[in-house]
Formats: structure tokens, sequence, C-alpha cells
């Protein structure tokens, strides 16, 4: 059972947070141990691995980029530790800002240099994201939300060196 179906919601690159807010209280009530004291040794294990599998689901559903990621390994279109080539364009443009990084040049400059470029990314992916629906959603659609992510990934290593320096 994958995290959407646990949750009863569609699959979605963007969950609607008050659902799934209202869904995890529901299930947390349903399944919490607690509440199975009394059950089976097997029933309260089962709600055990339920309950931690919720947490979990929502912990990823909280974080846009976790559910991305989710949603693109769920399609069969991202693997762990996966060696996405990115194109050499954006690479020397992330090369850039990090030699400007070293340089310890002007921090606030630098941090609007990147939310600059993490526009620049988004705004392709931006209405699929936003309006993915399952089966009407392209797999080359997906492909370029994978795209979006790996580059995300970069600048959020780049905004956490930066976070480290000030």
């Amino acid at each position: 059972m994958d995290y959407f179906e646990l949750f009863e919601l569609p699959v979605s690159l963007k969950p609607d947070p008050v659902a799934l807010s209202g869904r995890f209280f529901a299930l947390s009530r349903k399944y919490h141990p607690d509440y199975h004291a009394n059950a089976s040794l097997d029933d309260q294990a089962g709600a055990l691995e339920k309950s931690a599998q919720l947490n979990q689901a929502y912990r990823i559903f909280q974080n846009p980029d976790e559910t991305i990621k989710y949603v693109l390994k769920l399609k069969g279109l991202l693997e762990e530790e996966e060696k996405y080539a990115l194109s050499p364009e954006f690479l020397m443009e992330v090369m850039d800002l990090n030699e400007a990084l070293m340089d310890a040049g002007e921090p606030e400059a630098l941090r609007k240099q990147i939310a600059a470029l993490e526009e620049e990314i988004y705004s392709p992916v931006r209405s699929i994201i936003e309006g993915y629906q399952e089966g009407v959603t392209t797999t080359a659609e997906l492909m370029e939300v994978k795209e979006y992510y790996y580059r995300k990934k970069y600048l959020d290593r780049m905004k956490e060196q930066l976070t480290g320096m000030t």
C-alpha cells in the first residue's frame, strides 16, 4: 500500500494540506497503539506498523521536495542514489554561484541570486506540480519535474552552505 492509498487521497505532487491534515489526525486516532491495547498481539503489531507508516507518510507529505521524490519513485522514474546528469549550462551557473560563495561574496546578494535561479527552474514545472492528475500527467512531464528536483537539490545545498557562513 502506498502512502496515498494509506491516506485515501489521490496521488499528487502537491497534496492538499487541509485534506492531508484531516486524514492524518483521523487515521492517527484509528491506528494509535493505545486504542489497540486490548487487541490480539497481531492486531497490536498491525496498528503499530500502520501508525509508523502514517507518521512516515505525513513527514514526507509535509516536505514538498520529499513528496516530489516519493511520487517519482512511485512512478519508477527515480531510483535511490541515482547518478543523474544535469545540463552543462545549469552546472556552469551553479559553479559560478559556488565560486562567489567561496569568495565570501555578499551573502544577501547570493541569496537573491539563488532565489532567482530557484524561480527560474520552478517556473517551467509549476503547472505540472500544481496541476498533477493521475493518468493525465505524462511521463515526459514527470521527467521535467525530475530535472527540477535534481536542480533544486543543488540549490538547497548552496543555501545550506550560505546559512553556515552567516
